[in-house]
């Protein structure tokens, strides 16, 4: 897919998980975990794949930033759900650069599903605690396991999608 495709899905995806998660409480978080977040943790990967060496790192920064301050622009009650997000994509984000990148000889669906796993513990732990004050424990596990499924649908459709296109490029 596109990089700015792929931005755009990033964007779009956690903007709504905010918005929806601010409005309606933590009792959306399981769902929004399953549509959006998991493809949010899946297009970042692709998008390790594109940014690979270029500021990778100062790349995927701007755009957890971009996701929470888009989220506070539209909303001024989702501020406190943005900061939560931002924080929980931040640390999550650099745990699932790290895996990803160790298991960077692996297929990619063994690439994005392994650093999937472990960013989705990061940001199911850090995320219902900053945004709800306590760690909601039936909201953690049901995140958990809503953006490991979740991610692995999305990750099995991107890469539909990609070698589509490069089939038609060929």
């Amino acid at each position: 897919m596109a990089q700015v495709s792929l931005i755009g899905l990033y964007l779009i995806a956690i903007v709504a998980a905010n918005l929806i998660v601010a409005r309606f409480g933590p009792s959306t978080a399981i769902i929004n975990a399953f549509l959006f977040i998991g493809l949010d943790i899946t297009a970042r990967d692709r998008l390790h794949d594109l940014w690979r060496g270029r500021q990778l790192w100062l790349r995927m920064a701007v755009l957890i930033a971009a996701g929470s301050l888009l989220s506070w622009l539209m909303s001024g009650a989702a501020g406190k759900i943005a900061l939560a997000s931002f924080i929980a994509f931040a640390a999550s984000g650099a745990v699932d650069t790290i895996i990803y990148t160790l298991l960077r000889k692996k297929a990619w669906m063994v690439r994005v599903n392994g650093s999937n796993v472990v960013s989705a513990a990061v940001d199911s732990i850090i995320f219902p605690w900053l945004a709800f004050g306590s760690p909601i424990w039936w909201v953690v596990l049901g995140q958990f396991i809503a953006k490991v499924a979740g991610g692995a649908i999305w990750a099995f459709l991107i890469d539909q999608v990609t070698r589509r296109r490069s089939a038609k490029l060929a």
